[in-house]
């Protein structure tokens, strides 16, 4: 064999290793970010389920619409300042701000944040929606918590495009047991009422 053919041989080979490192530490990429997802899902989901966190989203969703803010906390607010009871909202707030951060940067997958989160997004939005606005509006800019605006906007086409769920519809169904449905007799409760 000439030293030519030796040479293109030699070249080839080179390629093919080089084509097959590449598209090995393409898939090593692709389950590095599978892997992070899935480590920021369990943090969510972890924070999500927690004691503090669980209070909070309870007084955004059925007390936050009632509550009544004294002159000195707008006073606050109107600089970013929130009082005792309004750390909760802040802290709904600055949660979902996170997750918006990750889905518009693409880190998150939208459609999985979407299904698992869309229908909490849109109850913080909307009980949030005119401490959003006041605190926009004193402090000139838009910026605050937008990347919630975006999830929440997000969240709501989802559930537009879904609104019974993304369940298969050719898929069967479990039975269902309506033993507690039947037994339940409602009881007025307003701190238990959730806006949908």
């Amino acid at each position: 064999m000439s030293p030519e053919w030796i040479g293109a041989v030699a070249a080839i080979g080179t390629f093919v290793v080089i084509a097959a490192s590449a598209t090995v530490a393409l898939i090593q990429m692709r389950h590095m970010r599978s892997a992070n997802q899935i480590s920021l899902f369990t943090s969510y989901n972890t924070e999500f389920d927690s004691p503090e966190f669980t209070a909070a989203f309870a007084f955004v969703r059925t007390q936050l619409s009632g509550y009544v803010f004294s002159p000195e906390e707008l006073d606050a607010l109107a600089v970013g300042v929130y009082s005792d009871p309004l750390r909760a909202a802040r802290s709904i707030g600055n949660f979902f701000e996170d997750m918006g951060s990750f889905v518009l940067t693409g880190v998150l997958h939208e459609n999985i944040v979407c299904n698992l989160y869309s229908q909490n997004v849109l109850d913080a939005w909307h009980a949030m929606a005119p401490i959003t606005f006041f605190v926009r509006k004193h402090r000139d800019t838009a910026a605050i918590w937008e990347n919630f605006e975006f999830l929440a906007v997000r969240s709501q086409m989802f559930v537009d495009r879904h609104p019974n769920g993304i369940y298969p519809r050719s898929l069967r169904r479990m039975p269902t047991d309506d033993s507690l449905l039947r037994q339940y007799k409602p009881v007025q409760n307003p701190e238990l009422t959730f806006k949908t």
